[in-house]
């Protein structure tokens, strides 16, 4: 693939690693908000869990970018 090509496809993996830290960070905050008002927050901590994993995935893909650019 083409460096440019590679270079969008890094832009793009660090916007979604970017909003990925929001979601979780968002998520978060909700489940502190929900528990603070006696909300059961099971629901909200399995999103969170699917979050995370998401999450992992999107870091995991950016780095393969990044170390297919340094191979470039």
């Amino acid at each position: 693939m083409e460096r440019s090509r590679q270079l969008q496809h890094l832009e793009q993996a660090e916007r979604y690693v970017l909003r990925g830290e929001q979601n979780v960070s968002d998520q978060e905050q909700r489940i502190e908000d929900l528990e603070n008002h006696g909300y059961d927050v099971t629901l909200a901590r399995e999103l969170l869990e699917t979050f995370l994993r998401t999450q992992a995935q999107f870091l995991t893909h950016r780095d393969l970018i990044l170390r297919e650019l340094d191979r470039a």
